[in-house]
Formats: structure tokens, C-alpha cells, sequence
């Protein structure tokens, strides 16, 4: 039945009877965190006072330990491998690899009567498996038809050659979020661009947890340290990697590379005398969500509207193009009956 997934205005995906994914809610007593990102968080600190557990990867539980500064308070945190499930109140949960930041996962909830329902979460589309369910609540955040990248260029290739061509001039300056910084990192190491990378510290103690769990970043300097302010104050080859917030105050005089999901029509552009931006995106543009609903072949589908931003068009795109029901939630104008 449709009632067993939902999505509240507060963004919490609710599927069977007792999970919430990704926001506090007061009636659920199994609160699951599919990833790091601080819009899948919300509530936490309500969900590890109330909730009777509380799961996620332990990747995900080292990362937001060290975002949030709750390492102290994450003891009690039932951690998940991919593919092992978890029983609770005649229900079986399950967490499965999506390829968006480490840790990243999409969660399955079957019921004792065989119903499985199952929320992805944010995903790329290649590297993510995709999950047997009857009803699929689906990310949206490009869930639009104009947000396509029909590239006919290898990104990671253009992003090395840019970070090579520039280190000729010295310090280049990445900006990304936390997750996509790290990506960046392990794709110029495995790249064999050797230079030295520096950060200021949270970015570096994210790279180390990153590490840890198996990501290959290469040479990592803390900016703050004696190394790491020569490189930058004298303008040594180096990759100085920081979070998109801090755009506007460092590196304004050198060559900077931001890396954006938000573009569809070139895979790079030029936005300043030094700066270019470059379509990097952890998520599915739209024909990735579309394939993945048509690949899963779901009886019911939800598009998850939190925001409002491309949910609706997302539903009626599966509809018309795939003929399965959707709707999104929550729900402002677009209405859909399921059979």
C-alpha cells in the first residue's frame, strides 16, 4: 500500500512502519542517515535522544562526527554494511552502495508480507546498484528535463588538464563541498598529479576519515602548518582544496576551478580573468533518474518533493514517459491517484 512511504514537509522519507531516513520524526522509532550531507542530518541530535536506533554506515558516522562535532555522541550509532539486514519489529532494513560521497547508501525496508519499499537517496547512476522494490521513493534534485549533460567530454580528464596546465603559475584553488572536495583529490592522485595537496582543517580531517575508509587522496597538508602556509604564501605548485563557502576570501588572485553540479550546457566554463567552473556533479542528471525507475520497474513511484524544486516534473516525466504511477511529496500542486 502507498501509505507504507511517504515524504514529510520536513524531508523525512518514511518507509514500512517504523523508519524514517534522513529528518527526525517523533513517531518512528528507527532513524536512518543515508549519508553526510547536513540536509540529510536534520534532527539528528533529536533522533539520537528518541530514537530506539539510529543506523548508518560507519563511514557516514565517521564523517559527521567530524562535520557536526559529535564524535562524542555517536557511540551508540547502529552502523550498517551494504547488504546485511537488519531486523526490528517484523521488519527487515537493508542498505545498499550508491555512488554519491563516501558512505553514501539507499535503504530497502521489506515487511513480513513481502512488501519491499525503498528510498535511493542522492546517486550517480553508474556505480550504483539498482534496488528490486515495489514502491520507490526517488531523489529529484535534477529531476527536470532540461537538467541533462550530454557530454561528448571525459570531465575527469578535462579536470586533470586543467589542474596541470595550471600548476605551471603555482597555487591552483579548488572549491567544492565536502565529499566532492575528497572525489577531486582521489581522481587527481590517481591521475599522478604529485604535487603536494593543502587544506585548512576540516577539510583535512574530512580527506583523513575519507582515507580511512579506503579513498586514495594523496599528499595531504594542513594549510595552517609551517609547509603549508610557504606553498601558499609563496606560490608553490600545490592544489589548495576549500569549501565552496569560502569562494570569496582566498585564492583571489590565482587560477581557481569550482566544481558544480549545476551545469548542463558546457562541461566547463569561464566565470573570472582566473576562474573557470566545471560540471562535476554527485548526482543523477535526469535521464539517470529515469533509467534508474525504469531499471528498478516499481509498481508505485515517489519523487521526493522536500524543497519543491523538481519533484513534480520528475513525476509526470515518469508517468508519461515510463507509464508507472508517481507523485510527488510533498505534495504542492501535481496529483497523481495510485490504483
Amino acid at each position: 500500500m502507498i501509505e507504507k512511504a511517504s515524504v514529510t514537509h520536513r524531508g523525512a522519507v518514511l518507509l514500512g512502519n517504523s523508519v524514517a531516513c534522513d529528518a527526525y520524526h517523533e513517531k518512528r522509532p528507527v532513524r536512518i542517515v543515508t549519508h553526510a550531507h547536513a540536509d540529510h542530518t536534520g534532527g539528528l541530535r533529536w533522533s539520537l535522544r528518541e530514537c530506539q536506533k539510529v543506523v548508518m554506515t560507519a563511514a557516514t558516522r565517521d564523517l559527521i562526527g567530524v562535520l557536526e562535532g559529535l564524535e562524542s555522541r555517536l557511540s551508540g550509532v547502529h552502523t550498517l554494511e551494504y547488504g546485511k539486514p537488519l531486523r526490528f519489529d517484523g521488519e527487515q532494513v537493508t542498505l545498499f552502495r550508491a555512488e554519491h560521497i563516501l558512505g553514501a547508501a539507499q535503504v530497502l525496508v521489506e515487511s513480513a508480507e513481502g512488501e519491499r519499499v525503498a528510498w535511493t537517496g542522492d546517486f550517480k547512476l553508474d556505480g550504483t546498484p539498482v534496488m528490486d522494490c515495489d514502491t520507490l521513493v526517488v531523489e529529484s534534485t535534477y529531476g527536470s528535463p532540461m537538467c541533462r549533460r550530454n557530454f561528448d567530454v571525459d570531465v575527469h580528464k578535462l579536470l586533470v588538464h586543467m589542474v596541470e596546465q595550471r600548476l605551471k603559475d603555482g597555487v591552483v584553488y579548488v572549491f567544492g563541498y565536502h565529499g566532492k572536495l575528497q572525489e577531486i583529490m582521489q581522481i587527481l592522485h590517481d591521475a599522478d598529479v604529485s604535487v603536494p595537496f593543502v587544506m585548512p582543517e576540516k577539510v583535512y580531517n574530512v580527506s583523513k576519515v575519507c582515507e580511512r575508509h579506503g579513498m586514495r587522496l594523496g599528499c595531504l597538508t594542513q594549510s595552517l602548518s609551517k609547509e603549508g602556509k610557504v606553498m601558499l604564501e609563496e606560490n608553490l605548485p600545490c592544489v589548495a582544496f576549500y569549501h565552496m563557502n569560502t569562494r570569496g576570501k582566498v585564492g583571489l588572485s590565482n587560477e581557481r576551478i569550482c566544481v558544480s553540479g549545476w551545469e548542463f550546457r558546457k562541461p566547463c566554463r569561464r566565470i573570472g580573468e582566473k576562474e573557470h567552473v566545471i560540471a562535476l556533479s554527485d548526482h543523477s542528471d535526469f535521464d539517470g533518474l529515469v533509467e534508474y525507475v525504469r531499471q528498478a520497474k516499481p509498481k508505485r513511484v515517489i519523487t521526493d518533493n522536500h524543497g519543491g524544486r523538481h519533484g513534480e516534473a520528475l513525476a509526470k516525466e515518469i508517468e508519461r514517459r515510463l507509464g508507472i504511477p508517481a507523485v510527488a511529496m510533498p505534495c504542492k500542486s501535481y496529483q497523481a491517484t495510485f490504483p
